[in-house]
């Protein structure tokens, strides 16, 4: 088994639970951050920077496209309408798994899998189908089992902790609510 695996990462809390699982399963993982969808651009760099942080912390190395063309992106998001969430989906994990290929890994998962508050159905579908065209193994896991275990930590770590997935959409959504 090669262990090798490319994990696409939207944020540092989220990374906990995931992280531990592959490990513990042998995985030999990278990080890959690539996440143009995060609006305000103040918001990416935390996440970002969180996120380094903590990969210090865990000894985990991290690929960062800090690529940040929030016009096409959000031009993608409106063109697609009731599916952004779809779009923004296949736009990050298209990248990750393009990445995955180009650099020899031969695993691919993403911490998209993580949230409670992502359409996760919809999530590992793109991932099959993408890892399929990319050939590479896509290891699925539904890590939603360990969301109470990674928002402690976060909080035990004091790692900063969003309140939205990072869209201008749902930045909207949540100062409505």
């Amino acid at each position: 088994m090669n262990s090798r695996t490319l994990l696409h990462i939207c944020c540092a809390p989220c990374l906990i639970y995931p992280l531990k699982v592959l490990r513990e399963k042998g995985y030999d993982v990278t990080g890959f951050f690539y996440n143009p969808n995060i609006h305000p651009y103040s918001e990416f760099k935390r996440r970002l920077e969180t996120l380094l942080t903590y990969a210090r912390m865990v000894m985990l190395p991290v690929v960062v496209d800090s690529s940040y063309d929030l016009e096409s992106f959000i031009g993608g998001q409106i063109e697609s309408k009731a599916e952004r969430c779809i779009f923004c989906y296949r736009t990050r994990i298209e990248k990750a798994t393009e990445r995955a290929q180009k650099d020899g890994f031969s695993n691919f998962t993403t911490t998209l899998l993580y949230s409670k508050y992502q359409k996760h159905e919809k999530i590992r579908e793109i991932c099959e189908e993408l890892c399929g065209k990319y050939n590479l193994n896509f290891l699925y896991f539904d890590f939603r089992e360990g969301w109470s275990e990674g928002v402690r930590k976060s909080k035990d770590l004091n790692l900063y902790r969003q309140n939205y997935c990072g869209c201008i959409f749902s930045e909207k959504e949540r100062h409505r609510n």
